[in-house]
C-alpha cells in the first residue's frame, strides 16, 4: 500500500514547526482548448522566459510558463467548493464574514487556511505546506502560440450598430495552443494522509485554468510520479531540461505525442531516487492505488466523513489558538 511506503514522510497529526517530511509529485498539465496565461491585460503577450533548451542541449530557447499563481488559486478554489458545500468554512476573526480568497479576512481555521497557509488576517499568519513553482513548457513558445482575433457582434448579426456606427469591440489576442505540456513539481511538506488526499483530489479535479477561464483554459493534470523523502525533488525547470534530451530531434514539434513525453519523463525521474534526500518513489501500481484512494475519499457517497474528519483533525490547535486569544485580552484589559 502507498501508504506505509509514504509513512516515514507524512504527519500523525498537524504540527505548527516542520520537520523535514517531504512528499513531491510530478505533475503533467495538457492544455485541451485554448488557453491564455499573462500576467497583464488583454493584449499582452503569453508569459514566457528564455532559457537553456536541454541540461545537455546548451541552445537557449523561449518556454511558455504557467506561473505557480496560475496553478495554486484555481485549485485551492476547487477545494473550497467542496469546505463551502459541507459548511466548513468558519466566519473571520472579526466574525464579518466566511472565510474566502483575496479578501485580507481568512478565518485561519478551516482546512485550506492550515493546509494552504494565509497572511495579512487578523491575528496571524500561516505559512504554506502546499509548495508550487512555475511550470514550464516542453517545447518552444514559438511552436504553441497562435492567434484569434475576436469580435463582438450586435444583436442585428452585424458589426454596425442601429445607427450605422461600428462596433469597436474587435481585437487580436495570444492564445496557447490546446495539447501543449506543460511539467511541474508539486511539494507538500509536513501534510497527513488526508491533508495528502486533499491537495491531491484539488489537482486532479481543477479542470479550468488561466484567463477567461469560463470559456477556454481548459486543462487535463495527470500525476505522474510520487515521492518522499527529506528534500524537494529536482526542480521544474530541469525535469524539462531532461525530457527535452530525450526527445529525438523529429519529435520536438508540436503537436507532441502524449505517450512518447510520459515514457521520457518516466526515464527521467527513475533516477531520482539516487538524488540526495530523496528515499522512496511510488511504483506504477501504487500511484494508481493512491489516485484511486482519492478518488474514493472525494467521491460523493464519502466526500462528507472524509472532509468533517480532515476538519476535526485540526480542532486541538484551534482549541489553542482559542486560549490564547481569551489570554492575550486578558493582558490588554489588564494593561
Amino acid at each position: 500500500m502507498f501508504i506505509e511506503k509514504l509513512q516515514p514522510f507524512l504527519a500523525t497529526s498537524y504540527e505548527n514547526f516542520p520537520k523535514g517530511r517531504t512528499i513531491g509529485a510530478v505533475v503533467l498539465r495538457t492544455t485541451q482548448s485554448e488557453t491564455i496565461f499573462r500576467t497583464e491585460g488583454t493584449g499582452e503577450p503569453m508569459c514566457s522566459e528564455y532559457v537553456q533548451a536541454g541540461v545537455a542541449d546548451t541552445a537557449t530557447i523561449p518556454r511558455l510558463v504557467m506561473t505557480k499563481r496560475k496553478q495554486i488559486a484555481p485549485e485551492r478554489r476547487k477545494g473550497r467548493e467542496f469546505l463551502r458545500v459541507h459548511e466548513l468554512l468558519y466566519p473571520d476573526p472579526k466574525g464579518n464574514s466566511i472565510c474566502s480568497l483575496n479578501t485580507n479576512a481568512p478565518c485561519e481555521m478551516c482546512v485550506d487556511c492550515f493546509l494552504y497557509g494565509f497572511a495579512a488576517g487578523g491575528e496571524g499568519a500561516q505559512k504554506s505546506r502546499v509548495w508550487t513553482e512555475d511550470a514550464f513548457s516542453v517545447l518552444p513558445s514559438t511552436e504553441l502560440i497562435g492567434d484569434r482575433t475576436i469580435n463582438a457582434i450586435f444583436e442585428t448579426g452585424t458589426m454596425r450598430d442601429e445607427e450605422g456606427k461600428a462596433s469597436t469591440a474587435l481585437n487580436t489576442s495570444e492564445y496557447i495552443k490546446p495539447g501543449v505540456h506543460f511539467l511541474d513539481i508539486v511539494t507538500f511538506k509536513d501534510v497527513t494522509a488526508d491533508e495528502l488526499r486533499y491537495a491531491l483530489g484539488n489537482v486532479l479535479l481543477t479542470t479550468r485554468y488561466g484567463a477567461v477561464s469560463s470559456r477556454v483554459g481548459r486543462m487535463e493534470n495527470q500525476i505522474l510520479g510520487i515521492f518522499g523523502g527529506i528534500a524537494e525533488l529536482p526542480s521544474s525547470l530541469e525535469l524539462v531540461q531532461g525530457i527535452y534530451d530525450k526527445l529525438a530531434t523529429d519529435q520536438r514539434e508540436h503537436p507532441l505525442n502524449t505517450g512518447v513525453l510520459i515514457a521520457a519523463t518516466q526515464n527521467v525521474i527513475s533516477t531520482w531516487t539516487s538524488k540526495r534526500g530523496i528515499s522512496v518513489q511510488l511504483s506504477a501500481t501504487e500511484l494508481d492505488e493512491l489516485i484511486a484512494d482519492v478518488d474514493r475519499h472525494l467521491s460523493i457517497d464519502d466526500q462528507a466523513s472524509f472532509l468533517k474528519r480532515l476538519s476535526e483533525s485540526y480542532e486541538p490547535m484551534r482549541k489553542v489558538k482559542a486560549a490564547s486569544k481569551k489570554k492575550g485580552k486578558g493582558k490588554e484589559q489588564e494593561a
